[in-house]
């Protein structure tokens, strides 16, 4: 039951609002289900905030979106669709394959805004990032919530897939692929630390061929359950926020002594790039700065004192 293959963006539009900043708005808030007036300033580029803001009412108007206020962030308004909103989505290109549980109620906004406006920074980071380089990365090559079924019936759920064209990396160009974790320190490191222990378990998983639906020849090939998905397994991102210095050194030592000491994840590590950082670097320096920290390697290199050396993402 893997819900999110990456869908590329069509030339699909509303026949309400054909190639405009509403249909991009619309598309957005489908796509993040919480998202607030500055990310959504930040990911479309309107021609001016004053002119997203009379989109927004106007959409709220026609009663496709509603607002929340969240409790910081200055009172900052964060918008989600209606019921009316997802239904004139669904069959939108952009949005094909995302989350199946859209925020449509104000109480339900509320509970998931916090990680979810998170998340979206997070990806505004890349967007920016790669407009600054001259990469391919842009509003639709995030695909949020992305699930796969793991062998025994449990799921695993990235908070993001992101798609990353490097236009220049070590002289070529390279097309990337990463799944995104962001944490918020609301449960214990340990507990951020076993998400690894899913992805190995999906990044080791041999799919067996059912006995008797395919020919003898097929019956001796068999190949790892990803790669029905993906031609190289994704890179795997912690992106850490909402917390202390010293709490994402302790959380970043816990999930490089899993990478280490769990031989499923170790197995992993191996050809997987792992990597975490901060989300305040990120937004600050990019995520193409040397802001992360390599999750692999022998556990006398993370047991030493000094901190690790870091560098971009491209380069774990």
């Amino acid at each position: 039951m893997t819900v999110s293959s990456p869908v590329q963006p069509a030339a699909e539009t509303s026949p309400r609002f054909p190639e405009t900043l509403a249909h991009r708005t619309l598309a957005a808030l489908a796509q993040h289900r919480v998202i607030n007036a500055g990310q959504l300033q930040g990911l479309l580029q309107p021609s001016s905030r004053a002119r997203l803001a009379g989109v927004l009412n106007t959409l709220r108007r026609e009663h496709l979106v509603e607002y929340i206020t969240m409790p910081s962030a200055h009172r900052m308004r964060a918008w989600f669709l209606t019921r009316e909103g997802v239904r004139a989505t669904e069959n939108w290109s952009e949005v094909r394959g995302r989350s199946k549980y859209p925020a449509t109620g104000k109480t339900v906004a509320s509970l998931v805004a916090a990680h979810t406006c998170a998340v979206v920074d997070t990806h505004l980071a890349f967007v920016q990032d790669a407009r600054n380089r001259g990469d391919e990365h842009g509003p639709w090559d995030w695909i949020p919530e992305t699930v796969h079924q793991l062998p025994d019936g449990e799921l695993l759920q990235a908070d993001a897939l992101l798609y990353y064209g490097a236009a220049s990396l070590h002289g070529s160009r390279v097309q990337l692929r990463a799944f995104v974790e962001v944490d918020r320190a609301t449960s214990t490191s340990g507990k951020l630390a076993s998400k690894l222990i899913r992805y190995a378990r999906f990044y080791t998983h041999i799919q067996v061929p059912v006995a008797g639906r395919r020919s003898a020849a097929a019956q001796q090939t068999v190949a790892p359950g990803w790669q029905r998905w993906y031609p190289v397994f994704p890179r795997l991102l912690f992106v850490l926020t909402n917390a202390s210095p010293v709490t994402y050194q302790h959380r970043i030592a816990d999930l490089r002594a899993m990478a280490a000491e769990h031989p499923l994840v170790a197995q992993m590590a191996v050809k997987v790039p792992l990597g975490a950082a901060v989300l305040s670097d990120l937004k600050e320096q990019g995520p193409r700065a040397p802001v992360w920290t390599r999750l692999s390697g022998p556990p006398e290199q993370w047991r030493l004192e000094a901190p690790a050396e870091r560098c971009a993402w491209t380069d774990l």
